[in-house]
Parts: C-alpha cells; sequence; structure tokens
C-alpha cells in the first residue's frame, strides 16, 4: 500500500527511467535500416540481463536491506502515479475547461486529444485506467508474489523489474512502432502479461457492485482488442460500471476502429472516473491480499 499512499517520491532517479536509458544506450547501438528482429531480440536479452545484474547488484551491496526492497517494489507500481495523472483531467473536465483536459489526457495516452469533447475524453481516461489496472499494478503484483514463492526475496525483486523492463521495452520499441526490431519485446509483454490480465479481470468483476453483469460482459468483450491482454481490464471496468468503452480513436490523424466494449451500455460521464478509481482501489487491493494468502 506503500506506493497508493505515497506515490513516487519527486526529483528521485526512478528506477523505470534508468531502463529506459539502458534500452536508448542498446538501441544505439543495435538498430539499424535493415529492422531485423534478431537485433531486436538481442536488444530485449540485453537490456534483461543489465537490469537483472543491476537490480542484483543494489541489493547485494545493500545487503537485502529491507527499506531498498520496500523502494523498489512499490517504486514499480503504478498505482498512485496512474490516480494523480488521471485526477488532474477529471478536475479540468470539472471546471469544463476542455483545452486543459485535452492537454493533460495527451500526457498519458497515445491517441490524438486535440478534438475530444468531454465523454470522449472521459472514455479515453477510464480506458486507460483500465488498462493500467493490469500491467501496472496487478501484473507487478503477481510476479512479486511469484518471485518470492520460488526465490525468496531477491527473487521478489528481481522478477518485479525484470517485468518492468520488458513493459517499458514494449512501451519504448513495441513492433507497431519498429516492426520487426520490436517484435520480440512486444511478443515478450504479451506473454508475461497474460495471466496476470486473465486473473485481474476476475479480480474486478467480483470487485464491482453488479458481479453477474460484469461477468457476462467480461467473458463476452475481453478478446475485443488486437493485444491478447488490453481487453480483459477495459470490459471488466465496463461491465462492473456498466458503461460503454472503446469504438476507436485517431492516431497521428489516421482513424484506427476498434470494437465497443459493453456496446449497448450508456456512455461513460465524468464521475464514471471517480468510481473507475474507487473500482482499482478495491480490485488492486484484493488482488494483493490474495497473493499474500497463497503466500502463507
Amino acid at each position: 500500500m506503500t506506493d497508493r499512499i505515497l506515490g513516487d517520491p519527486k526529483n528521485f532517479p526512478h528506477p523505470v527511467k534508468l531502463i529506459g536509458r539502458v534500452i536508448n544506450f542498446w538501441q544505439k547501438i543495435l538498430f539499424t535500416d535493415k529492422n531485423s528482429f534478431t537485433r531486436g531480440l538481442a536488444l530485449c536479452v540485453l537490456t534483461l540481463c543489465t537490469a537483472g545484474l543491476f537490480v542484483f547488484a543494489l541489493l547485494y551491496v545493500s545487503k537485502n536491506n529491507f527499506f531498498v526492497q520496500v523502494y523498489l517494489i512499490y517504486s514499480a507500481l503504478a498505482w498512485r502515479d496512474l490516480k494523480d495523472e488521471t485526477e488532474e483531467i477529471f478536475f479540468a473536465l470539472l471546471k469544463n475547461n476542455l483545452d486543459e483536459a485535452r492537454k493533460f489526457l495527451s500526457f498519458v495516452v497515445g491517441r490524438d486529444t486535440e478534438k475530444l469533447n468531454a465523454a470522449e475524453i472521459t472514455c479515453a481516461v477510464i480506458e486507460t485506467i483500465s488498462e493500467n489496472s493490469i500491467d501496472g499494478i496487478i501484473s507487478v503484483i503477481f510476479f512479486a508474489a511469484l518471485g518470492n514463492f520460488f526465490f525468496g526475496s531477491y527473487g521478489m525483486i528481481l522478477s518485479v523489474w525484470l517485468f518492468k523492463a520488458v513493459s517499458t521495452l514494449d512501451s519504448m520499441i513495441g513492433y507497431e512502432s519498429y516492426e520487426k526490431f520490436g517484435f520480440a519485446s512486444a511478443k515478450l509483454d504479451d506473454v508475461l502479461n497474460f495471466i496476470p490480465a486473465r486473473l485481474g479481470g476476475f479480480i474486478i468483476v467480483m470487485s464491482g457492485r453488479n458481479f453477474f453483469r460484469a461477468l457476462k460482459i467480461f467473458l463476452h468483450d475481453r478478446k475485443k482488442h488486437k493485444s491478447p491482454n488490453s481487453a480483459h481490464g477495459e470490459s471488466a471496468f465496463a461491465g462492473a460500471l456498466n458503461i460503454k468503452l472503446g469504438g476507436g480513436a485517431f492516431y497521428g490523424g489516421i482513424f484506427e476502429p476498434r470494437p465497443f466494449i459493453n456496446e449497448n451500455a450508456r456512455e461513460p460521464e465524468i464521475f464514471d472516473i471517480v468510481r473507475a478509481w474507487n473500482l482499482l482501489d478495491i480490485s488492486c487491493a484484493l488482488f494483493a491480499v490474495l497473493m499474500i494468502i497463497l503466500e502463507i
């Protein structure tokens, strides 16, 4: 819960930024105009090795210090940051300041935001919360529990930060932008999120007020995305909040169609963002408790 309460300290070197620098370092060496899958795979392997060695060295030098462990775990979670980033958009919408809301939204999504109306901005915010509830929080908790179960505290920290390295690789060089060069990173990210996305979807369903409606939408719409994992969180949130998500968006001026999730429901309203925050808190806390119980 440390991350949920404190968030990440400002003006402090965040480990994800360090991973980004590692990726940039290896990318400058390996990337060429040939856009090779082999070179992209090498980038993935070298990044994971570098991140793993750095984390192991930090734990070793600190003698596996408890406070170092706590920092490395909670800095891997995007729980508080996700709330803070979307909160700025929420308050801009409350003031009916769409220009400000679009600006803040552009910091957290890849779609074009310049022409979005209030309903479209709200939909994008809730989609961001629902998708990041999986890869930014639930997957991290899952790999922390998995690593701790098999290898103890060293394994817990290492597995979390190897997962975060893959997630950062996917964000920076995913194959949609880099084609063959980013293919290995993107596919490895899909593989690692496969189980957490499905577990997380069910946890979100159980955390909402209408279990049967949420379960119905989750089972029906969880595959309505080109990513094998992204719609699991979205469909669970859409069902639990009884709102319509999806429907496509503009990226770089080009419209990319996407099926609606919970198509026959109402469009999101501003205070659905608050309901989404509450659902996020309950589901992630419930998942953390479940993982702790399974560890005992």
